[in-house]
């Protein structure tokens, strides 16, 4: 233990060193329970930052000497911190570039067989519109998918409508409304609410350029594991999971894109690519963190695209800023159906008990949903009563 007799400040410092000790812990282990309570799942997220915090507090037991303390139990605690940083840099490495890449760079320069997309979750409340449409205008992407739109914001993005004239737009004031703009013609394009009545989905095919090629794609935009959206994350990844129930390892050329509020070293994101056989564009490239962008230390990837093996990367990255609290994230993608096979060696496998769990998933979402739609009844009869 501490010398009690050392100098207030060191004690202070002990302490405050032993309180981040055990907070980063805590931080790595909860995420290996799979309950799905918001205040669990939420420490998903902050992988990076658990690293940091975990490493300077092993300086700084190191500075403090706790090796070198009686008992061995400053020792033991520094080991166990060692290996909470491990573990989270195995879960954190796949994102960076010292990995291979899951979806190869292209190989294919024909024009007519590249796609850009753009996923862009604008804030309902942010007003800088303009922002927004000119980083959208600038970057001229093929396909755009807006989320938290309501009428205001499809009204100051109406000149996209000039040069992306396939349209499916659902904008809605609840921050879950979605506009889709395509300078390539849909078919099929439709909005569907898979589990929760007031939070729409795209689905449609897209024509590549070629004028022939058709590929699948799926915009999502689920409700996030959080106090003031849903106290749970099954409903989240419920949706994630039906989508990947649906694909699972189609034959399609298909792409998945949205703000999915969740990261991608999740287990849900994970069991979500090993039940629909698409790779994710990240693993190899970087984090391209896209959400919180105002705060430069608490950043993480929520809004992403995966791609079936059909699909290899021409161009990846983070847009500008646009008065939200989400980076926009564009990727140009070229469809190699040649080099299918190559790439399906990337994807990761789902066994019996992967489709197991996605499937009760799945069922515990629908569940959650109308135990929640009976208690809303519930409240306005006694309110109405």
């Amino acid at each position: 233990m501490p010398d009690f007799d050392a100098p207030v400040w060191l004690l202070i410092a002990h302490g405050i060193n032993l309180l981040l000790a055990i907070g980063s812990l805590i931080a790595t282990l909860l995420p290996l329970l799979r309950e799905e309570a918001w205040w669990i799942r939420i420490f998903d997220f902050p992988r990076l930052q658990i690293v940091f915090v975990a490493i300077a507090t092993l300086g700084l037991g190191f500075v403090l000497g706790w090796h070198q303390l009686p008992g061995y139990w400053g020792l033991g605690l520094m080991a166990v911190l060692a290996i909470a940083v491990g573990y989270q840099l195995f879960r954190i490495i796949p994102y960076t570039p010292i990995v291979g890449k899951q979806v190869g760079d292209s190989t294919l320069k024909d024009a007519k067989r590249h796609m850009s997309l753009a996923v862009m979750n604008v804030l309902q409340y942010n007003k800088q519109a303009p922002k927004a449409l000119q980083v959208l205008q600038e970057t001229d992407p093929d396909l755009i998918i807006v989320v938290e739109t309501d009428k205001w914001w499809q009204e100051q993005l109406r000149p996209l409508e000039e040069t992306h004239p396939y349209i499916c737009h659902e904008p809605l004031d609840n921050t879950y409304g979605m506009l889709f703009y395509s300078r390539l013609p849909l078919r099929d394009a439709q909005i569907k609410y898979l589990l929760d009545d007031d939070i729409p989905s795209l689905h449609t095919y897209v024509q590549l350029p070629d004028g022939h090629s058709w590929v699948r794609l799926y915009g999502l935009h689920p409700k996030p594991p959080a106090p003031q959206e849903a106290e749970t994350s099954t409903r989240r990844d419920a949706e994630l999971l039906i989508v990947g129930k649906e694909i699972d390892y189609s034959e399609e050329p298909t792409i998945v894109f949205g703000d999915m509020n969740d990261v991608a070293w999740s287990h849900t994101s994970e069991l979500f690519r090993r039940i629909s056989g698409l790779l994710d564009p990240r693993v190899g490239r970087g984090l391209l963190p896209t959400f919180h962008a105002e705060y430069h230390l608490m950043r993480w990837p929520l809004d992403h695209v995966f791609v079936s093996p059909h699909f290899k990367v021409e161009a990846m990255e983070r847009l500008p800023y646009v008065g939200s609290d989400h980076f926009p994230i564009y990727i140009k993608v070229s469809y190699e159906p040649h080099d299918k096979t190559q790439q399906e060696k990337n994807q990761e496998q789902a066994d019996a008990e992967d489709h197991q769990e996605a499937i009760e998933k799945i069922q515990k979402g629908f569940e959650e949903e109308a135990e929640e739609e009976h208690k809303e009844r519930q409240e306005k009869l006694e309110a109405t009563s």
